[in-house]
């Protein structure tokens, strides 16, 4: 079985846990999944089986769009609701206030990472450093908030946002941020990922559809080819009788092209079929000597 699986993830699975069942679930060894999402979040994840897997790292999903409660007057070690509370304030502050933060967080900003993060430093995760109780130094990396938009809300107690961002923002700490400048402290108390590039919560299943299209062996109803998240590429079909050089992880030339390769420029990422079967994620480079360009496959789907 090869394709991807957009699952809808339930709060209280960690994004592994949702790798392990699909397995256990499909009968499949190569499962794997993108865009981590925290135990008590929910929503998309994508899951990539069998030859699926092999593009993971390759797909594009800069952009993420998640709905979050917010809820100030307390801050947790964690900055969520699981954790414990560190600092408790009396929130005061109005619409105009919160309104006005949302922008100042809109657009290139800076963001602490939580301690209790899976990011390594120096050959360790973040909250294996946070169990021991020792401290570390975290930098500040740049993330991208595309959009905030002011959802509900029940001020000055909590409020739902929705927040397009890039990938590697931390909502939790977006959340705290927020709380932060407003004067009162802040954690994330709800969150759902809407979108992942995409992949939309709209066209996401539950582990117990899943089971059940598996079950009824419908499952390939449901199941994305494994172009699907591989739009910003451009393809490239190549000749029956360049398809064993390819597959061998050879360069192949323009005798053994059939898509024009006048239109492509050097560097140019392809996705290469073969009889319109994909067989390889690859890049247009240039030979000089012989002044042609040429398709290196980087990414073959065995």
């Amino acid at each position: 079985m090869d394709g991807i699986l957009n699952v809808l993830k339930p709060p209280g699975m960690t994004s592994h846990d949702v790798v392990q069942w699909i397995k256990t679930i499909l009968e499949e060894k190569k499962v794997g999944h993108s865009g981590t999402l925290d135990p008590g979040a929910a929503g998309v994840l994508p899951v990539f089986i069998g030859k699926a897997t092999k593009i993971i790292p390759y797909i594009y999903q800069d952009r993420k769009i998640y709905r979050v409660e917010i809820i100030f007057g307390k801050t947790t070690d964690t900055q969520d609701r699981f954790g414990k509370v560190i600092k408790e304030c009396t929130p005061y502050f109005s619409l105009n206030d919160l309104e006005y933060s949302l922008n100042v967080f809109t657009g290139v900003i800076e963001q602490k990472p939580p301690i209790y993060s899976a990011i390594k430093i120096n050959g360790k995760k973040l909250y294996e450093y946070a169990r021991k109780g020792q401290s570390i130094e975290i930098p500040k990396r740049e993330v991208v908030i595309h959009n905030i938009e002011l959802v509900h809300h029940d001020l000055p107690y909590n409020a739902y946002l929705n927040i397009e961002c890039s990938r590697g923002t931390y909502i939790r700490s977006l959340c705290r941020d927020i709380g932060e400048f407003l004067g009162c402290g802040a954690y994330m108390g709800f969150l759902l990922r809407i979108s992942s590039g995409i992949f939309s919560i709209s066209s996401s299943y539950t582990l117990e559809e899943i089971e059940f299209k598996y079950k009824n062996r419908s499952i390939k109803d449901i199941l994305l080819p494994i172009d699907f998240p591989l739009k910003n590429y451009s393809k490239i079909e190549i000749k029956e009788s360049a398809k064993k050089s390819l597959e061998n992880g050879n360069p192949i030339y323009p005798q053994g092209i059939i898509s024009d390769m006048k239109k492509y420029h050097k560097g140019t990422f392809v996705i290469i079929y073969c009889n319109e079967q994909l067989l390889a994620l690859g890049e247009i480079l240039y030979d000089k000597e012989k002044e042609r360009c040429y398709i290196k496959p980087f990414r073959v789907l065995k």
